[in-house]
């Protein structure tokens, strides 16, 4: 095969796994996608070589908002292949606003985020909105 697949937008990309606890819970058995599991009991997994982009929107990218970022971003995929309903993103934003604050970033700037997804996100957790594949050449 002569030609590539690949997908714009990306800035990051994990070099090892990743756990984190989120306390959604999946459906039995979990959802698992080539990238991503969450367990059934709250546990979310990022497999190395996930690619995201890091903070949306005009702000920064600082240390203390790549994790949440990433976790946030994971969330959000599922949601848009439709593996978790749209009813968490509640919860997604909310942790994002956590794990900020846990590494480090202060909690006025935290809650600016938190409001920002709040009101500008909702359009990249709905189902079917993945990025397009592109062939080249």
């Amino acid at each position: 095969m002569k030609g590539i697949r690949y997908r714009k937008g990306y800035k990051y990309q994990l070099e090892a796994d990743y756990q984190v606890y989120v306390g959604i819970n999946a459906l039995r058995g979990g959802i698992n996608t080539q990238w991503l599991y969450l367990s059934e009991n709250g546990w979310l997994t990022i497999r190395k070589g996930y690619a995201w982009d890091g903070p949306s929107g005009p702000t920064l990218d600082t240390k203390d908002s790549l994790r949440g970022s990433l976790v946030h971003d994971a969330i959000y995929q599922l949601m848009r292949l439709g593996l978790l309903p749209q009813s968490y993103r509640d919860e997604a934003d909310d942790l994002l606003r956590r794990i900020c604050i846990e590494d480090g970033m202060p909690p006025a700037r935290a809650k600016l985020w938190y409001m920002g997804v709040r009101m500008f996100a909702e359009p990249y957790a709905r189902y079917g909105t993945e990025r397009e594949v592109i062939t080249a050449p």
